[in-house]
């Protein structure tokens, strides 16, 4: 099935908008890719593979390995030790390159957070996580950027429960007309947030999980190769 977009993309500002809530992994963290392929990519430059019964097993287990302080650095040394000992090697270095690949494009999102808060918008992250997604924020300096955080590690709901949009627009304080949702999903952000009347952007810019075709976007929806993109779309 073909991915509908709004016909005039983003030619023109959305109106209305008087805050935005971001997922992260994959959204601010990884120019859209699915972290399977940030990983695969670290694994490969130490000259293996991660296979995606190892990334899976390693998504299923690492939840009650984590503490709320856990960085991002500390949350993959955790992961990559999972997935190693599933396939029975040695992945010394991976997650030191998974973490820096992760820095490097939250530091270009961290350019545009800065122009939305420059323009006065309140922001949110949703997202689901492990219970330590605050103290990510905080190590790649941008928690500043935001009003507040829902991590379904913390909030016991995850996406595609709109409940968990929902607790994004109670920490702004806004209609969920007036917020935009911005993720790299289309079942797990974009559809449920459109499901509470919020107008939604959906970066498509990345490798997705699956090469299968996509469902349909909702009306209004607009599609954007980068997050950058997004200082034109909102006035």
């Amino acid at each position: 099935m073909s991915v509908f977009v709004a016909s005039s993309r983003h030619s023109s500002a959305m109106e209305g908008i008087e805050g935005v809530i971001f997922d992260f992994g994959g959204t601010l963290d990884s120019r859209g890719d699915h972290w399977y392929h940030v990983m695969n990519r670290a694994y490969l430059q130490s000259g293996l593979s991660l296979s995606r019964e190892a990334y899976v097993y390693g998504e299923r287990n690492i939840a009650p390995l984590v503490t709320p302080t856990d960085t991002m650095l500390d949350l993959l040394v955790k992961k990559v030790a999972l997935q190693a000992s599933h396939m029975g090697i040695d992945a010394s270095g991976v997650a030191g390159r998974c973490y820096e690949s992760a820095r490097e494009c939250v530091g270009e999102s961290a350019l545009t957070l800065g122009v939305l808060a420059s323009r006065g918008y309140p922001m949110a992250v949703v997202s689901n996580f492990y219970g330590n997604l605050d103290a990510v924020l905080r190590d790649y300096g941008i928690r500043q950027y935001f009003a507040g955080v829902v991590d379904s590690g913390v909030v016991g709901v995850r996406k595609p429960d709109p409940a968990i949009f929902r607790l994004g627009l109670d920490l702004l304080g806004l209609l969920s007309g007036r917020v935009l949702v911005v993720g790299d999903s289309i079942d797990k952000d974009i559809l449920p947030a459109s499901s509470l009347g919020c107008p939604t952007l959906l970066i498509e810019g990345g490798k997705p999980w699956s090469e299968s075709p996509r469902c349909r976007l909702p009306e209004g929806c607009i599609a954007v190769r980068g997050i950058e993109e997004l200082v034109g779309v909102i006035s």
